[in-house]
């Protein structure tokens, strides 16, 4: 059995869920000073992320915990080339998780306002820097064996950009169609609105990014040798149209759905291309990081297989109690309000 092949199967799988999920919170965020009128309605939109926001960063410390037990020279090799970005990526991460926390403690204007803000650039910022991270990895990192040649503003590069846009789009979208199905009212009517209008930037976008990935990686390579793969791109592509279509005939749970086979579909678009470079570098292929030379024995393998059989679909029953518990949560809970 070919446990590299399972674990970069699993390893997806856990990137494809932490992104559809806490893709609702990034947008969401990033939308709460644009949706809102009042006080009420900021407090409103902050408890439909308030009671599972913190349960679907999980699934980044299971994708992370996955990728340093199974594959520990690519988590090292990662955390060395990509440091700052992952250092500024952490420090919003945990300005966002805060914001939560600590908007309702004081009864402030300028303090509510000022954790907002934290929220926004703690939504935004992951958001950017994730897709900067794997178009930067899609294309290809500066590095042989002597190491890595790069730098954080090499990173910011015209397709890591560009997929950074994307990302950032594409959690744009699913957070608002979140808001549109977790709230009524103004809120839902001008979140279903800046859905709306962020669909035809996130299609024009998408444009650029598929033909751009042609000339910039060689993520086509392995559809060109299995051309039955392209049912995932394609996938894509007709669950972003379904987007449009579904929310124009006034479905948006249904269009939240697509949203999320959207996202799934893009990540497993990417890493199946990638296949079996786990990053690969952009100047001697034989340096590249592959699900062979940098996973751990086969026998750890085996072991997390077990335990993952065991355990995830735990944590995926606990959190879809937790989502069933507070389907109707919108105004009434106590995140970004004074505490009792």
């Amino acid at each position: 059995m070919n446990y590299q092949a399972i674990w970069f199967v699993l390893w997806s799988v856990l990137w494809a869920v932490y992104f559809t999920t806490d893709g609702f919170d990034f947008g969401a965020g990033m939308l709460q000073r644009f949706v809102s009128r009042s006080e009420k309605d900021r407090r409103t939109v902050n408890n439909t992320m308030g009671p599972v926001w913190d349960g679907n960063e999980v699934w980044l410390l299971t994708a992370g915990g996955a990728t340093f037990a199974a594959f520990p020279v690519v988590y090292a090799s990662m955390f060395s080339f990509l440091y700052s970005a992952l250092l500024l990526l952490l420090f919003a991460l945990i300005f966002r998780g805060v914001a939560f926390e600590f908007r309702g403690q004081r009864d402030s204007q300028t303090w509510r306002n000022s954790w907002d803000w934290a929220l926004l650039f703690g939504s935004f910022i992951p958001a950017l820097l994730f897709g900067v991270a794997f178009g930067n990895i899609f294309e290809g990192l500066n590095f042989d064996s002597t190491g890595w040649h790069g730098s954080l503003l090499g990173l910011l590069n015209p397709y890591g950009l560009l997929t950074g846009v994307l990302f950032v789009l594409l959690f744009l979208q699913h957070g608002a169609l979140w808001l549109r199905i977790k709230t009524s009212g103004g809120i839902a009517e001008r979140s279903a609105a800046i859905a709306g209008g962020v669909w035809y930037a996130l299609l024009a976008v998408a444009v650029v990014f598929l033909a751009a990935t042609n000339f910039a990686t060689h993520l086509y390579d392995n559809y060109r040798d299995q051309p039955l793969w392209v049912i995932v791109p394609l996938t894509a592509v007709a669950a972003l149209l379904s987007v449009k279509v579904l929310a124009r005939a006034g479905k948006y749970f249904a269009s939240f759905m697509a949203s999320c086979l959207t996202i799934m579909t893009v990540v497993f678009t990417g890493v199946i291309g990638l296949y079996p470079n786990m990053i690969p570098s952009s100047v001697d292929p034989a340096a590249n990081l592959t699900i062979y030379n940098s996973s751990s024995s086969t026998y750890t393998l085996q072991i997390m297989t077990v335990v993952a059989v065991v355990f995830v679909p735990l944590v995926i029953a606990y959190q879809l109690w937790v989502y069933r518990i507070f389907r109707e949560e919108t105004g009434s809970g106590v995140y970004g309000q004074m505490e009792p």
